[in-house]
């Protein structure tokens, strides 16, 4: 089971919500998808990002794919580290491998809590 301290997207990113700030990553189960990372495209500090649109890339040697925000805000911090060490998001998808912090000021409708996207991740298997 995925970690229940946060909310989930259907296209496979998470979202930890801590007072006025998220924690945005992509999960474990897009992380197996994707296999063999290549590459990481994130924003810059100071950014906006709008819950359920495009912020970022991650390129495997299969696919690039979109990265989708959960929360709409102001880029606050970017896990710079991160595109050096594409093996965090196989090793520790949902801490050490974290993308971007967000000042939340909306968040998106989609989000789905650990239980609801184990069944989405199951529905598509």
């Amino acid at each position: 089971m995925r970690p229940d301290d946060r909310q989930y997207l259907k296209s496979h990113e998470w979202c930890k919500i801590d007072g006025e700030t998220a924690t945005l990553g992509i999960t474990d189960h897009a992380v197996a998808q994707l296999s063999d990372l290549v590459f990481l495209d994130l924003p810059a500090v100071g950014a906006s990002v709008t819950a359920g649109e495009q912020y970022g890339e991650i390129e495997s040697v299969k696919a690039v794919s979109s990265l989708y925000s959960a929360v709409s805000g102001e880029v606050l911090e970017v896990n710079a580290e991160l595109p050096d060490n594409l093996e965090w998001l196989s090793e520790d998808a949902f801490e050490k491998a974290w993308m971007i912090k967000v000042k939340l000021t909306d968040k998106s409708g989609d989000l789905m809590d650990a239980a609801a996207y184990e069944e989405t991740v199951k529905a598509e298997q």
